[in-house]
């Protein structure tokens, strides 16, 4: 048997690449609250959304805006342009991400796929790429109580969901942000790979915490095969 037979996988920045479409999102939402693109403003409202990539969107609106109101106006304005953006063909996977799914579901192992974002927008996203089929579940913020990531809460519904293992240790994690990485430490999966096709750099992935940093999801089957060989 593998000793890591739950694999539960960051989206946007891990296997899909969407090319910065977050911050073009953000300024669309922004605008529509009257932060003037350029502004002092918008610069550090950019900064904080660039430094909590992974987050759920909702918590990163409602610290930026702190009226709840607002927050869920902004929200809604991020998910409605993200969506339009997918719609329009400007995502695609990171090059050996299906690959990789498939390869590891092939060796038994349950793979589950999480993000940050609405359900809507995680659906779309989904479509657009033709993966609604590629794995049996996948989970966002609302699918786990409404707290996302640095919370271990959608990794720990995916251990309970899926039952595939006995033990959070025998679970693998793989994002691209500090805040993948925190929610997979905090999970208490024995492996927490931070790739680097996304928001976060080698530095930022291993200081929260990261096991392992991978140039790519790609290299994650060989990762988890090399380290249960070690056992």
């Amino acid at each position: 048997m593998n000793a890591y037979n739950l694999v539960v996988l960051d989206m946007a920045g891990t296997t899909v690449a969407d090319g910065g479409l977050v911050e073009r999102a953000f300024a669309s939402a922004a605008g529509r609250l009257g932060v003037e693109p350029g502004s002092a403003e918008h610069t550090t409202m950019l900064d904080y959304v660039r430094a909590t990539m992974g987050e759920s969107k909702i918590s990163v609106f409602r610290h930026l805006f702190g009226d709840e109101t607002k927050a869920q106006r902004a929200n809604a304005a991020f998910e409605e342009a993200y969506g339009e953006l997918v719609d329009g063909g400007l995502i695609a996977p990171i090059p050996g991400a299906r690959t990789a799914v498939e390869q590891l579901q092939s060796e038994g192992r349950t793979v589950v796929l999480t993000t940050g974002f609405a359900r809507v927008t995680q659906d779309a996203i989904l479509d657009a790429l033709g993966w609604r089929d590629l794995v049996a579940l996948t989970l966002c913020p609302a699918d786990a109580g409404g707290r996302g990531r640095p919370y271990p809460d959608m990794v720990l519904s995916a251990f309970l969901r899926t039952g595939a293992v006995d033990s959070v240790r025998d679970m693998a994690v793989a994002g691209d942000t500090s805040y993948d990485m925190l929610g997979g430490v905090r999970s208490g999966a024995g492996v927490v790979a931070g790739v680097l096709t996304g928001a976060h750099d080698k530095g930022a992935l291993t200081a929260a915490g990261a096991t392992h940093v991978i140039d790519s999801i790609a290299q994650l089957p060989g990762l988890i095969t090399e380290l249960e060989s070690r056992r």
